[in-house]
């Protein structure tokens, strides 16, 4: 079936994640590019990776700056892979379905592993200096335990979110709208 038959009816729930998803894809792709550009013409990269002081970064941290060309370029494919799929979704290509729940896996277990590399980061900061007060100290401790709980929330809460919409996408009723065509 290379077509939606004319009795298959569009359901409002593809057509709205489409429209976000094109919305937010076309933003992140154009911001993506500028991004980007500005990376490789203004930003010396070879500099800010033998920036004085490197060495003592986190291993977490050292490596983005190393890679952080790649990490860009990446950021740019998955924003233009967003944005096409988008409109695959909204055509009811199957195609773009399936691309659709791959990204929501990937983005479920990114959230799992940005709480991993936060902990990771935030354990290898130093520690305040010796003389510092014991409130600074406090409250150093403070901010970065408010951080890893709002993080832990905030990945939860966008798991939960991806979850239900794989588990849309996946749903008989859903899976019947689209095509198996280009």
């Amino acid at each position: 079936m290379n077509e939606m038959s004319p009795t298959t009816a569009r359901s409002s729930f593809v057509t709205v994640l489409a429209w976000i998803f094109i919305v937010g894809g076309g933003f992140t792709t154009f911001i993506s590019v500028v991004q980007n550009v500005m990376l490789t013409s203004f930003f010396p990269v070879d500099q800010m990776q033998t920036a004085n002081g490197a060495e003592n970064m986190p291993a977490v941290a050292l490596f983005m700056l190393n890679h952080m060309q790649l990490f860009f370029a990446a950021f740019l494919v998955l924003s233009l892979t967003v944005f096409v799929s988008s409109i695959g979704l909204l055509k009811r290509k199957n195609w773009a379905r399936v691309v659709f729940i791959g990204l929501f896996v990937l983005g479920i277990l990114w959230n799992v592993a940005g709480i991993f590399i936060q902990n990771a980061i935030f354990s290898a900061m130093p520690a305040p200096p010796p003389g510092a007060p014991q409130e600074f100290k406090a409250q150093m401790e403070s901010m970065a335990n408010v951080m890893l709980v709002f993080s832990l929330v905030m990945a939860v809460g966008v798991s939960v979110l991806f979850g239900w919409l794989i588990k849309r996408l996946l749903s008989p009723e859903i899976r019947q709208e689209f095509s198996s065509g280009l």
